[in-house]
């Protein structure tokens, strides 16, 4: 028994890291394609790999996933909804502009660990200090997005935080003129930020110094942003094992049981948002350094939002993995999919679609949210929890059948423990009361008889 016990710990030790280790597998394999195999194969075999899945393209749905897995913090683990999660986005963004950037309107130069030259003019700072930087501001916007919000549930959480995201948007696209300074260039918003660098491995010449849109900087972005998002699923993976995490299942599945179990609502609260929002400064600071190189109000609409929700839903809310995984679906369908099927059925029926089907990429998505609420409501790889939990009955379900089933148990026990005598005694009773109802009432006298 022992020994059996013993041999099985290291099967679960190996199934345990299967995800991550397939992580960085499928991480390594895609910079090892891009860099070494492709450029050696012939174009006929490397063209319908490149238009699929362009170079650029996996780095957006790293930037995503990102985006992602902050939003299940919040939604996933806490059972917050938050429809204004772009504004951490924009937010991220934006200090990747005043730090990774040449001037627009200050006046003083500072340099700190950045890749850019010394005589560069403007603030450039190191882009993982930048990392840091932003997710600790973004994590105090998310206390006081949260904060107003801890006494709100359901639809009402959700139009408060969606107003919050918008309050941010149109808080940049009316930031050049604040009493006359100008705070984040309005509606131009900043640019150009500073490329990524490679720091030691530039220096040796093994990669680019800098990591600009070109083809080898694409490249080599996937191990940068599959880095972050690395750190990001380590990160959720960790605080969902620890006290905090389960203090946030708790409060997703009964807000009213787990403040009677003792867990603080305000402090746990908070901390979802803040964390979710830690998250969201860094998908902005990597969106505006490695994919965009600018930041603008034009890019934080409240579709972001909707999307990076969607990718929650599609994935399984809870389950970091589905949600890494719904985030890469999503992003690629959203940024080259639909382009490339459009492709597909023109060259078989001879229709226009390429340029056309990526216009409609909102109501295919919504079309895709209405088939998962009706047919897998849980997402692609549900949570274990999520999936017990959804199988279900609600608090009102169950009550009722609470209800049903103290009423049946209590005819029960009125079987159990009844006294033949008293029940024989109460027929009788009964009896004589419906023969005396039955029993037909004297007629009155007639006046002839008396």
């Amino acid at each position: 028994m022992a020994a059996a016990t013993h041999a099985a710990a290291p099967q679960r030790d190996l199934k345990r890291f299967a995800w991550p280790i397939g992580y960085v597998a499928v991480i390594l394999f895609l910079f090892f394609l891009y860099f070494q195999i492709l450029p050696s194969l012939v174009k006929p075999v490397s063209a319908p790999v490149l238009a699929w899945l362009p170079v650029a393209t996996i780095n957006e749905c790293l930037m995503w996933a990102i985006m992602a897995l902050g939003l299940n913090v919040v939604v996933g683990y806490a059972g917050l909804l938050d429809l204004g999660y772009v504004a951490f986005w924009a937010l991220g963004g934006y200090t990747a502009g005043w730090l990774m950037a040449f001037p627009f309107n200050w006046s003083w130069d500072f340099h700190l660990l950045s890749p850019v030259k010394a005589t560069t003019p403007g603030t450039h700072i190191n882009f993982w200090l930048v990392c840091i930087a932003a997710g600790i501001l973004c994590s105090i916007l998310g206390l006081f997005i949260g904060a107003p919000t801890l006494r709100l549930r359901g639809d009402y959480l959700a139009l408060v935080t969606l107003g919050f995201g918008e309050v941010i948007t149109q808080f940049f696209r009316n930031s050049g003129d604040i009493a006359g300074f100008n705070l984040a260039n309005g509606d131009p918003g900043i640019g150009p930020i500073d490329p990524i660098g490679t720091g030691p491995l530039g220096a040796a010449g093994i990669a680019p110094p800098l990591l600009t849109n070109s083809a080898a900087g694409n490249v080599w972005k996937i191990l940068v942003l599959g880095l972050l998002v690395g750190i990001c699923i380590f990160v959720s993976l960790r605080i969902r094992e620890g006290r905090l995490g389960r203090a946030w299942l708790a409060l997703r599945e009964d807000e009213l049981a787990a403040s009677m179990m003792g867990v603080p609502l305000v402090r746990v609260k908070l901390l979802a948002y803040a964390v979710g929002a830690f998250f969201g400064g860094i998908g902005g600071v990597a969106n505006a350094s490695a994919i965009t190189t600018a930041v603008s109000p034009s890019g934080f609409d409240f579709g972001k939002s909707v999307l990076v929700l969607l990718m929650v839903v599609l994935g399984g809310m809870g389950n970091v993995w589905g949600v890494t995984i719904g985030a890469f679906l999503l992003s690629w369908l959203n940024s080259n999919g639909l382009k490339q099927i459009g492709v597909q059925i023109d060259s078989f029926a001879g229709t226009d679609l390429a340029a056309s089907l990526p216009r409609y990429n909102y109501v295919i998505l919504g079309l895709l949210l209405v088939l998962m609420m009706l047919f897998r409501r849980e997402g692609l790889i549900p949570e274990s929890r999520t999936k017990a939990l959804m199988s279900m009955p609600s608090r009102t379900e169950a009550e009722s059948l609470g209800a049903d089933s103290l009423e049946a148990e209590a005819e029960t026990d009125a079987v159990e423990h009844s006294d033949a005598k008293a029940d024989a005694k109460i027929a009788h009773s009964a009896d004589v009361m419906a023969g005396a109802a039955s029993a037909p009432s004297p007629s009155p006298r007639r006046e002839d008889e008396s």
